[in-house]
């Protein structure tokens, strides 16, 4: 079987047409300008051409002359807003934040409340409709969260022969519980959510898997990261800062049960005063009791700032994501970049 090459089909679709009896886009065969030209198939000569028209609605007035044919075209770009930049209804630019992509580092004792059970639904509740105030702007939100109150392995390690990894295993086990209520509060708002495991738990939650991570996010969805490191003798602190350097997080967000970092314990001190901004350098070396060693030094070495602040005052989350003041920055000034002193 022969085929020639001299065959010349020509294809055209008309996608919308204007007249009112065509109401569905689909390919239109001319049949009146049937020409077949040297096609041998089966030691048959069929001779034809296929003729199809190609136009559009949206196009507008153009002309192409080397064929003598002119056709319309008028192309539409879509207005969209820039990388941080949210668009209100009359297409207007609204405010860019400081931070697009942020870690929220919640304590487990935070989500106790009031400490009269474990975790209080009033607590992930309000966390939930602050994440879910920031997420509506186009803010990414991952949020590790710890499980001291449930259970602390560096507490219990020692009894009853329990050692320190076995107890810190234990640990991390409750951060997934508690992962996994917040997830449902969260999703309980319509905020989609996945959990993501530093070991595989498949039957409740995804393993961590860091490009997918990151793709969750680009997709407006909020990341929890659960059992911290996955390994033994390393603080939910530390997984807060290791999981934002590998996101390529903007700051890590400290959430705790006092309005930032003071100069003495304001518990014991009454004119203890609030610091407003501290270097990595001055948490190391006054041995403040922010972050444990390992997470400052983390953050320090990728340039990433810290702000502590208080959980428990209203709105002190979405404050805190969107850049405003709020609590201690660590490492950065107010509306500066990043010190790496």
């Amino acid at each position: 079987m022969a085929i020639s090459t001299s065959f010349v089909p020509v294809v055209s679709f008309n996608s919308v047409s204007s007249s009112p009896s065509s109401s569905l886009p689909c390919p239109s065969l001319s049949s009146s300008s049937a020409r077949y030209r040297g096609l041998m198939v089966s030691n048959q000569r069929l001779r034809g051409r296929l003729v199809v028209n190609c136009s559009s609605s949206e196009m507008g007035s153009s002309s192409d002359s080397g064929n003598g044919r002119s056709f319309n075209r008028h192309t539409q770009m879509p207005s969209m807003a820039p990388y941080g930049v949210t668009m209100n209804g009359n297409g207007q630019s609204g405010p860019s934040y400081k931070w697009q992509r942020v870690l929220l580092k919640v304590s487990g004792e935070a989500l106790a409340g009031d400490h009269t059970q474990n975790i209080d639904p009033k607590v992930t509740m309000e966390i939930a409709r602050e994440v879910a105030s920031v997420t509506r702007l186009g803010i990414e939100v991952a949020i590790v969260v710890g499980g001291g109150n449930i259970f602390r392995g560096s507490s219990w390690a020692g009894s009853s022969g329990l050692d320190r990894s076995s107890a810190d295993y234990i640990g991390m086990l409750a951060t997934v519980m508690n992962s996994i209520f917040l997830q449902a509060t969260m999703e309980s708002i319509g905020i989609p959510t996945r959990v993501q495991t530093a070991f595989r738990m498949s039957e409740v939650a995804e393993p961590y898997i860091r490009r997918r991570a990151v793709r969750h996010l680009e997709k407006g969805r909020v990341v929890i990261f659960a059992a911290g490191t996955g390994n033994p003798f390393f603080t939910t602190d530390t997984a807060a800062a290791l999981r934002g350097a590998e996101i390529n997080a903007e700051v890590v967000l400290k959430a705790t049960n006092v309005d930032g970092v003071y100069d003495d314990n304001p518990r014991c001190n009454p004119n203890a005063r609030l610091l407003d901004n501290l270097t990595y350098q001055e948490v190391m070396s006054k041995d403040l009791s922010v972050m444990d060693m390992t997470a400052i030094t983390l953050c320090q070495e990728n340039n990433i700032p810290v702000v502590v602040f208080n959980l428990n005052k209203p709105g002190n989350i979405s404050k805190a994501i969107k850049g405003e003041k709020v609590g201690t920055l660590i490492g950065a000034t107010r509306n500066s970049t990043v010190t790496t002193t």
